[in-house]
């Protein structure tokens, strides 16, 4: 009787945990994406909405640098003299200066530092680095140091994980 008791026991079991063990599968592929998102508070929505707002304002500069960059280095790559170079460098940057001096002026502090942010995430250069490579270490530490007044870093980065806000207006607002 002990026996069949426990061989019951053993037996039902076996049966609950086969039923346990069912597997459900789940076609990924035919799942509408869903966002989540959490309440947020009224000080956070806006300051979320002011880096909303910066973004969409400045990413059309840092697409335009980036663009202007590839087809300088492009050029770049075919010429050979060190003079013909510089001379290159500088009239590509009168043209920008002449075509966007005005409009860049009017950036703020905090449109200039996602405007950075954006450029190192577009180019994969920080703007330290670009100012370095074609206008040399001396005058990138004279800005270097004339940002710093105005509370910018020109090795600031791009961080798509502590710039995850950013990423998320980029690809929500559609402008990559």
């Amino acid at each position: 009787m002990k026996w069949l008791f426990l061989g019951v026991f053993l037996f039902r079991g076996m049966l609950l945990s086969a039923q346990s063990k069912d597997t459900v599968y789940v076609d990924f592929e035919r799942l509408d994406p869903v966002e989540v998102s959490g309440s947020i508070d009224e000080e956070n929505a806006r300051k979320y909405q002011i880096l909303k707002r910066r973004v969409k304002k400045t990413m059309p500069y840092a697409k335009m640098a980036a663009y202007k960059i590839r087809a300088m280095e492009d050029h770049l790559s075919t010429i050979k003299g060190k003079k013909e170079r510089k001379k290159y460098i500088k009239q590509c940057e009168e043209n920008i200066k002449n075509m966007y001096t005005q409009q860049l002026k009017n950036l703020t502090v905090g449109e200039g530092q996602v405007l950075m942010k954006l450029l190192h995430r577009e180019t994969g250069k920080t703007s330290w680095e670009i100012m370095k490579n074609y206008r040399g270490t001396t005058e990138a530490l004279f800005w270097q140091a004339f940002g710093s007044i105005w509370g910018h870093n020109l090795k600031m980065e791009f961080d798509p994980i502590v710039d995850y806000q950013i990423e998320h207006i980029i690809k929500s607002e559609g402008l990559e």
